[in-house]
């Protein structure tokens, strides 16, 4: 099995490592991850500026870009191979509920699919890697526990997984969850510069409004792992006729309109 590893949190962090150490036991295993932390960058491609590759001392290579950057020129000419699977992370903190769409560790996963190759993002539930190498253990669990049961095939999907930071022998067992809701992030922080210029900081996220059973913040909550499909699809596909019927209203509208 051929694995291609990129995260967020940069070539150097603790959670990318200690997943590339569980995985090469069992695995042909690439890592391919950004330079610098690049959390929260979704699903951005640089567009505008060149990306350089670059080997690091430990073999890893790292790219000037972000996370869905990695993927997509690893998938597209930087290897000479197409990996069975990708994997984003472990990321340092969560990625559950609406952290989904801003999160850099689903993105670079998520480019993996978006190119037909199945992919896992993975995250701990706190940061600061308390017990990253338990959780790099469940990951590769989870991964042979895939390949046994033939899951790991030419037909790509996208699993969102959060890990709790607890010892190996304490993490529960895998649920099946959806994703959970939060409230708006806080408000934005400013603060003046030494110029004199007002700056601005994104605040935190906002509180966890929607936890309840069968969501990814209650399973996690309770000390299990926590594995969410997803897709990329945006459509609204409860409100299609809904919007049919308003569509040729405004058709209507639009075409007795005056210039």
């Amino acid at each position: 099995m051929k694995i291609l590893i990129s995260n967020d949190d940069g070539y150097q962090a603790p959670g990318l490592a200690a997943l590339y150490e569980a995985l090469k036991e069992v695995a042909e295993v690439e890592v391919i991850a950004p330079e610098h932390n690049n959390s929260a960058k979704s699903n951005a491609l640089t567009l505008h500026s060149p990306l350089y590759v670059t080997r690091a001392t430990n073999g890893f290579r790292f790219v000037n870009g972000t996370p869905a950057d990695c993927v997509h020129i690893a998938l597209t000419g930087l290897l000479d191979y197409r990996p069975d699977l990708v994997i984003s992370g472990i990321n340092n903190g969560a990625n559950m509920g609406d952290d989904t769409i801003y999160s850099g560790t689903v993105g670079a996963a998520m480019e993996g699919y978006l190119f037909g190759v199945p992919a896992i993002a993975f995250s701990q539930v706190e940061k600061d890697w308390h017990h990253v190498d338990a959780a790099a253990r469940k990951a590769r669990d989870l991964v042979l526990a895939m390949a046994q049961q033939q899951l790991i095939t030419h037909t790509p999907w996208l699993l969102n997984v959060n890990i709790p930071n607890l010892p190996y022998e304490q993490i529960g067992s895998m649920k099946l969850c959806r994703l959970g809701r939060r409230h708006s992030a806080e408000k934005v922080i400013q603060q003046v510069s030494p110029r004199g210029e007002t700056m601005y900081w994104i605040g935190a996220a906002g509180p966890v409004k929607d936890d309840a059973d069968g969501t990814d913040f209650h399973a996690t909550a309770q000390g299990h792992i926590a594995m969410t499909p997803l897709k990329v699809d945006l459509t609204d596909h409860d409100n299609l006729q809904y919007w049919a019927q308003s569509a040729s209203r405004l058709a209507a509208s639009l075409q007795t309109a005056k210039p």
